[in-house]
């Protein structure tokens, strides 16, 4: 039986080492693990001269990604994010400084951003979900009301509006 895992490959227009060397120097447990460059072979296909960086394999505390500098057909989206659970407002505001540095201000609400190559995260405190998840539906309400008008979550808000202090 072979070994399943599953990679996320991440398209840029020439930006995948910089990329892969932004995000490992954000996240613990991180590295870049291998690069590969285009050769000439099929270069009538892909279009990119022999020893550019093709291919960045990094591993972002256990999640393995391939970030391939593919050309500027494709843009990311917030239709594919990749979320943060943070045990605490430090850890909150260390990825939501670190990755939205440089991102697109418009593309930050509700926890979501959008890092400088277009990337979107959600930067969401694990209090959150809990939150979100308790039986008195008019917490939740109240909870939800205060996320919405948020771009950065903010813990201590949420947890008022949870215990309806707001």
């Amino acid at each position: 039986m072979s070994l399943n895992k599953i990679t996320t490959c991440l398209w840029f227009d020439g930006q995948a080492e910089e990329a892969a060397t932004f995000y490992t120097s954000i996240f613990a447990n991180s590295k870049i693990t291998s690069i590969q460059h285009y050769t000439d072979a099929g270069q009538e296909i892909h279009g990119h001269k022999a020893g550019k960086v093709m291919i960045v394999e990094f591993n972002l505390n256990g999640h393995y990604f391939v970030a391939l500098n593919g050309g500027p057909e494709f843009k990311f989206n917030e239709a594919i994010s990749f979320q943060i659970d943070c045990a605490n407002q430090e850890e909150v505001d260390y990825y939501w400084d670190k990755l939205g540095d440089g991102g697109d201000e418009k593309r930050k609400v509700c926890g979501w951003l959008a890092d400088k190559y277009g990337v979107a995260w959600q930067v969401v405190p694990t209090a959150l979900k809990e939150m979100l998840s308790d039986k008195d539906m008019e917490k939740v309400k109240r909870t939800t009301v205060a996320m919405m008008t948020m771009k950065k979550m903010d813990i201590a808000g949420l947890r008022k509006a949870f215990e309806g202090k707001t």
